[in-house]
């Protein structure tokens, strides 16, 4: 295989606190390769979204470091672009307008107004907002508003997706109809995508590689899982699908008995409750 797009090495971070230095991560390493669907999964706290703001280049790690293509990353830039649970549209502009945005910064100079015009409803037509183009924030659901928010990040033509939990907030059906319109621009774009989830199905569903986070305080990599499925993967089919059956139960397994939570015990009963609650979102 190619050389690595992003290489995580050796990556910790400590945070000042009253009590002294609070180590969140120790020894991060990881290696993705450019088209990769690479999703990060875990517990609550245990660095998911330190890894990722790191990346972004939003935290400075305290050790080791990040390289995208040959180049340390030391400050936020364009070739990393963010989606966060929250869309954090401008609510005053319409959906173009906040695509816009983002283009006219990264495309200043390099594109004609009229170019500038086709790629940004180029990137909108991607996620199926054409008809909502000249529509507020306050006037679209907020499915829609993940979709904007998505084109907006897409049209800076980033090296890297970065999302943090994208589909949290959203309910259920939505977030599916979301998974699928991702598919289908990763699909297209071929385009490296990390992504932050708490939900199992959707990891296994998306991925080509999940990273199971151990528990914090020094949490670091427990295990990567290389996700075998055919694309395009379809979730009606894949539901009885032993292969990711089997890819669903080696994360619920480490989630709930390699690294259990140390005030909740996970006996059996637990992980096979939450294999059921699971199967509800696929």
């Amino acid at each position: 295989m190619n050389n690595p797009l992003l290489e995580i090495t050796g990556v910790g971070i400590e945070f000042p606190t009253p009590k002294g230095p609070f180590c969140a991560l120790q020894n991060v390493n990881l290696k993705i390769h450019k088209g990769e669907f690479v999703s990060l999964i875990g517990h609550s706290g245990c660095g998911k979204s330190t890894v990722l703001n790191i990346v972004a280049g939003l935290y400075q790690a305290t050790t080791g470091g990040v390289v995208l293509a040959g180049k340390e990353v030391n400050e936020p830039g364009p070739e990393r672009a963010v989606v966060f649970q929250n869309h954090s549209l401008l609510p005053w502009l319409t959906a173009y307008q906040n695509v816009e945005l983002a283009v006219k910064r990264v495309f200043k100079g390099k594109k004609t107004k009229a170019e500038m015009k086709d790629w940004i409803e180029h990137n909108l037509e991607l996620v199926h907002m054409t008809h909502a183009l000249h529509k507020r924030p306050d006037e679209i659901s907020g499915g829609m508003k993940q979709r904007v928010g998505i084109a907006r990040a897409l049209a800076m033509e980033p090296q890297v997706l970065l999302m943090d939990e994208p589909f949290g907030a959203l309910d259920a059906l939505t977030r599916a109809h979301l998974q699928d319109s991702l598919m289908e621009i990763q699909k297209e774009l071929n385009n490296t995508v990390i992504m932050i989830t708490h939900d199992v199905d959707e990891a296994v569903l998306l991925s080509d590689k999940i990273v199971m986070m151990t528990n914090g305080p020094s949490a670091t990599v427990g295990e990567i899982l290389d996700i075998e499925l055919e694309r395009p993967r379809n979730r009606i089919q894949l539901a009885d699908d032993p292969t990711y059956n089997h890819y669903r139960h080696e994360v619920l397994s480490f989630l709930y008995e390699k690294q259990r939570k140390p005030d909740t015990e996970a006996p059996a009963k637990k992980v096979q409750e939450d294999e059921n609650k699971q199967s509800d979102v696929a």
